[in-house]
């Protein structure tokens, strides 16, 4: 929006700098005095609310770079490294985590925004296909963001995704395994490929980042779009950007922040999945492969198509129809709300977005398969066949005749009129309903959890079988649990016990190290204690200046010793079952402490008419009810010295909640945390709201007509 600069320098510097690199004259004119439609309401404040995400979403991403190793055999270990022994590290995992899940909500929403108003239309085609672009990259940064965790769920997300490549053997046969193989860097996805993601995902963001000052700088040439959709014709339609959207969108942003801090603090894996805490293994598929909530409906798309060439094509089509919106909507009015038989079918089209997110976390069978082919013929409907056709037997409503003439009454003397502002007529601009827009919005992501996902190639007998044998996990009472949750010492040193007398004879914990015990936030035993502990085992260490290894007793920063010298050992031992390691098992498993309790005391007799496999054990919190595992724990297995009564239920209460804190050993510092940020939020949100409240007051009361 060309216009004269009003930048005055105050001094000396000032008039030098910008005599020679005017960076205060721009940042001046573009974000202080830019004219502003003076009507935008709150769906416009998310384009700084994803600036302030893009830029977390840098600086966490920085620093945990310079902790994180890019290796197949270290990465999985780095991430834990990160949570438990780098300064704040779980503060910059979890933000960064929930930051990826909160950056593509605020898109989402922005997308949805520029669809419904129309921002997409002359003269700002540049700018939309610019946003579409920004959204192509997250998505390719979030897949190999989410691949560098390398837990069982990224590692086959990764191997499924990057497969689909090879469809193109069916346009030029030997193209797409090889065009695979070159991804992977061999045969199969293993360090190589893990590596070249971690640098593209490094890269992308600062790209990302680039493409934004395009975007920005294609937004300020013609102006924002506005509600009503119709330009700007005189000075009372527009207001500086300062202060009226710096404190508008600045009370947007710490609303949007309480959110933000709320999955941080208080649920940081609610929108993740427990089997991205097991370590990848190539050997052993999950049960059910899903990708993250914000790519379900491209993946229930996917789905949906019966040929996999087709499917991919179909997929990639979800993102790259974006790109030609502007020219498939043929009506010559901006914004959604004067268009009354369009606007039925874009609120269908948000249900449709909604419902295939859904039906992309569940299994692609029966009901599921048929809606997800339903829906996803109506996504590509909406763009290649209602908005052509509406936009030309669609009759809008009358257009008002200026921005503020919904608001101020008509201008003392009309400006010339423009082609949409062709009926002079008095409509308000009427906002899509923002509670029922956020519903929509959030439960794209809630709705994840109502049933896990089946992989797309997984037998369908398979599928029905493992969700008739789901068991049911009663909840209990923790704690730990709660926003003001804390564990309960004693507990977690009996919990201890019991790991240490009992479960160790099997199940190793490799990411503990004994001084783990004394440190605030756990079991916190004496010092004195700790080195007691730790003494007890012997640790091989070495070579010596002889260059042999020798045994020597461990020390407080010893890692827990294994039972076991290799997986192989371990097999031999259970007959051919691998005990997991319990270090984050809380967090690797649905219900976690709750599933932990219920499997321990969950051991019946089999039931009549029960085929029970030699050597396997009926358990009713198991999935399918068998389990390799013998019982554990029985009344009196362990002596108790606080008093304490040595039963089954409180054995298995101790060490679930023992083992909720091996996984999660910074969880009482991260609520403590949480209350004092969600604290300040909720009072600077009060604060800023008094002080929109006050200078938008000023504005309204300076602009009423006069009599």
């Amino acid at each position: 929006m060309a216009r004269p600069s009003t930048y005055q320098p105050a001094n000396g510097v000032s008039r030098w700098l910008d005599a020679r690199l005017p960076i205060p004259r721009v940042m001046y004119d573009q974000f202080i005095t830019f004219p502003t439609p003076r009507n935008l309401n709150y769906w416009w404040t998310f384009g700084g609310i994803l600036t302030f995400m893009l830029v977390s979403q840098i600086a966490t991403g920085v620093v945990l770079a310079m902790h994180y190793v890019p290796t197949a055999e270290g990465a999985f270990d780095s991430v834990e490294h990160i949570m438990r022994d780098v300064n704040w590290g779980w503060l910059l995992r979890y933000t960064h985590e929930v930051g990826a899940s909160m950056f593509f909500l605020a898109a989402y929403i922005h997308t949805f925004r520029g669809l419904y108003y129309g921002s997409y239309k002359a003269p700002r085609e540049v700018l939309w296909i610019l946003g579409v672009l920004i959204l192509l990259l997250m998505i390719a940064t979030a897949f190999m963001g989410y691949s560098l965790v390398w837990g069982q769920m990224s590692f086959w997300a990764v191997t499924v995704i990057t497969n689909l490549f090879s469809s193109l053997d069916a346009v030029i046969p030997g193209l797409g395994t090889r065009l695979v193989q070159w991804i992977w860097g061999g045969f199969a996805v293993g360090g190589p490929t893990l590596t070249r993601l971690y640098s593209l995902h490094y890269l992308f963001p600062f790209v990302i980042a680039g493409v934004v000052v395009l975007h920005i700088w294609a937004l300020h040439l013609p102006g924002n779009n506005n509600p009503t959709g119709i330009d700007v014709k005189s000075a009372r339609d527009t207001v500086p950007f300062h202060p009226y959207y710096t404190i508008k969108d600045g009370f947007a942003l710490v609303l949007f922040a309480l959110l933000f801090a709320g999955f941080v603090f208080y649920g940081p894996n609610y929108l993740g999945h427990p089997d991205n805490y097991i370590p990848a293994n190539p050997l052993q598929t999950p049960q059910h492969i899903v990708p993250e909530w914000y790519f379900l409906p491209f993946y229930a798309i996917l789905r949906a198509i019966p040929n996999k060439l087709f499917g991919v094509a179909a997929l990639m089509g979800a993102v790259v129809v974006l790109f030609f919106v502007p020219w498939l909507d043929t009506s010559r009015v901006r914004s959604t709300s004067y268009r009354p038989i369009y606007k039925w079918f874009f609120w269908a089209f948000v249900i449709t977005c909604v419902v295939l997110g859904y039906l992309g976390s569940q299994p692609p069978e029966g009901i599921y398969l048929v809606l997800g082919r339903f829906f996803t013929a109506y996504y590509f409907l909406f763009f290649l066949l209602v908005m052509p056709v509406v936009g030309l037997i669609e009759k809008p409503l009358a257009l008002p005749g200026s921005i503020t003439e919904p608001v101020l009454g008509p201008e003392p003397a009309p400006a010339a009129s423009s082609a949409e502002a062709r009926a002079g007529g008095g409509a308000m601009t009427k906002a899509p309903s923002p509670a029922l827009a956020l519903a929509l919005g959030l439960l794209l992501a809630l709705a994840v959890h109502a049933s896990p996902g089946v992989a797309a190639d997984e037998p369908k007998a398979a599928a029905e079988q493992s969700i008739q044998e789901e068991p049911s996990i009663p909840s209990q009472s923790w704690s730990f649990t709660g926003a003001f949750g804390s564990f309960d010492n004693a507990q977690l040193q009996r919990g201890y016990q019991v790991y240490k007398e009992v479960c160790s004879n099997c199940h190793s914990m490799r990411l503990l190290s004994y001084r783990n015990l004394g440190e605030s936030g756990g079991p916190q035993f004496p010092s004195d204690a700790v080195d007691a502990l730790a003494g007890q085992v012997q640790v091989t260490d070495g070579p010596n200046d002889k260059g042999e290894m020798y045994q020597r007793p461990g020390r407080p920063s010893d890692r827990f010793r294994s039972p076991f010298p290799n997986p192989e050992a371990a097999r031999a031992a259970n007959n051919g079952a691998l005990p997991p390691d319990l270090s984050v098992i809380a967090k690797a498993r649905p219900g976690g402490p709750d599933y932990i309790y219920a499997l321990l005391t969950g051991y019946r007799q089999t039931p009549p008419g029960f085929e029970l496999a030699p050597g396997m054990h009926y358990n009713i919190a198991f999935p399918g009810h068998q389990i390799a595992m013998p019982p554990a724990l029985s009344d009196g297995i362990v002596s108790y010295t606080d008093g304490t009564k040595p039963t089954l239920d409180n054995y298995a209460r101790d060490v679930s909640a023992y083992l909720m804190w091996a996984a999660e050993p910074k969880l009482e510092e991260r609520h403590q945390l949480g209350a004092r940020v969600m604290s300040f939020l909720l009072v600077f949100a009060v604060i800023m709201f008094l002080a929109k409240r006050e200078i938008w007051a000023r504005l309204h009361s300076d602009a009423a007509p006069t009599a």
